[in-house]
């Protein structure tokens, strides 16, 4: 994967991130709110509710401010201005706490007038299933109410903690969705980390290949042209043994380090105005040069005279001889290779390769053009190479605009077929 899709990925990522703790840490503070202000009100209808129930059986008029006073998060007092029963009370507390859907604990303390105390009621659970309750060691008088009740709910907090289950089952949700995604992006990292170092040791490799390769090309052709050698039938079968083995070295060295400069971008085409049809007879009589001394055969078909198009000579020679040399590699039969170019439609030329080899079964099709894959074979390995060949068409093909395809059969050989555009 590109750098600059990585970082592309890591900076939206981050983005997505932040978007989504920003959200989430909204709704749920939004959620909070609104279920403190939803209890509060409960609260605060539930013990009007209760003061009117006091204020009727005691047939007296309750006062019309400061009713009902909120003196802390979870703290109420309620102004009756008449005695209060504190066996009545609990049992209004009960009807209206459970009318209201207050299931929690909660505690009361009635002020008594004559000792200037608030003497403490009960700790009350409606949830009879809840574990027990230890009541508070003293619950604050009020000087400004003379005929009051206090009421405290102890687990206010746990009560509405409970009725955001669903609100912080989908926050634990999303917290684990952006855990996981921060650890894929550090697996992303830490891999390319090790893919770019795989990536400097094969560059710095192939490249210390090449002055061997360049001292044993020289020396080779020393070899192959002294004269007294040239005398000696099987030295110059081991000459010529060095130098083919010496240039398919070659060949494989310059595929891995033209693959490494398409990944860094650092490909350049150069493009020139070329005859297709020349350039693939001249292609095409080299390869039977090649395949003169074996059974294999190559032909070349056009009804075209002339087409012109805009190419990098040197990749298009390549990219034509690796779909040629795969063509005779992956064959059980005697290779037989046809080119065809015809003229596609006003503005494009259609080029085919194809062979009669071992074919490609479909579900593999997609894949052969991906770097390194080569078709499963079991434990035969008959036929060499890294998989190095077809990624590296792909890529050409698609530096020039060019679209590739390709059409197989297992057992039935392959066709590959690409669109090229007409330079006018």
């Amino acid at each position: 994967m590109p750098s600059r899709t990585i970082r592309t990925i890591i900076i939206l990522g981050s983005l997505a991130i932040a978007g989504i703790i920003f959200i989430q840490g909204y709704w749920v503070s939004r959620t909070l709110d609104i279920q403190e202000e939803d209890f509060h009100q409960t609260a605060t209808i539930a013990l009007r509710k209760v003061a009117e129930a006091i204020s009727l059986y005691n047939e007296s008029e309750l006062p019309k401010t400061n009713l009902i006073i909120q003196r802390s998060s979870n703290y109420y007092s309620v102004n009756v201005n008449s005695s209060i029963d504190a066996n009545i009370l609990e049992d209004y507390l009960f009807q209206e706490f459970e009318k209201a859907s207050l299931n929690t604990v909660f505690e009361y303390a009635v002020y008594d007038c004559s000792s200037d105390q608030l003497v403490y009621g009960n700790v009350c659970n409606i949830d009879e299933d809840s574990k027990e309750f230890v009541r508070s060691q003293n619950l604050p008088k009020f000087n400004d109410l003379i005929y009051y009740f206090v009421v405290k709910f102890p687990e206010r907090g746990s009560f509405i903690a409970d009725s955001m289950r669903q609100s912080i089952l989908f926050s634990i949700i999303a917290l684990l969705a952006i855990a996981f995604f921060a650890y894929a992006m550090w697996v992303i990292l830490r891999q390319k980390q090790l893919t770019e170092l795989q990536k400097d040791f094969i560059n710095n490799m192939t490249h210390e290949f090449k002055t061997p390769i360049s001292s044993i090309k020289i020396a080779s052709e020393y070899i192959h042209n002294e004269k007294s050698i040239q005398s000696n039938e099987r030295l110059v079968k081991y000459a010529n043994i060095i130098r083919e083995q010496n240039e398919r070295l070659n060949n494989q060295v310059e595929k891995v380090l033209n693959i490494a400069r398409l990944e860094k971008d650092q490909f350049e085409l150069k493009k020139s105005k070329i005859d297709l049809v020349e350039k693939l007879n001249s292609i095409v009589n080299n390869e039977k040069l090649l395949l003169s001394k074996s059974s294999a055969s190559i032909k070349f078909e056009t009804q075209l005279s002339e087409a012109y198009i805009k190419a990098d000579e040197l990749h298009l020679n390549n990219i034509i001889s690796t779909m040629i040399d795969n063509g005779i590699k992956y064959n059980t039969n005697v290779p037989e290779l046809t080119i065809g170019l015809n003229q596609r439609d006003e503005n494009s030329f259609l080029l085919s390769i194809a062979d009669n080899g071992i074919g490609i079964r479909k579900e593999m099709q997609k894949k052969i053009f991906e770097k390194f894959y080569r078709i499963p074979t079991g434990n035969l390995h008959d036929v060499k190479g890294f998989g190095l060949g077809l990624f590296y068409v792909k890529n050409i093909t698609e530096g020039h605009g060019w679209n590739i395809s390709v059409n197989s059969e297992k057992g039935k050989g392959t066709r590959f077929k690409i669109i090229i555009p007409k330079q006018n």
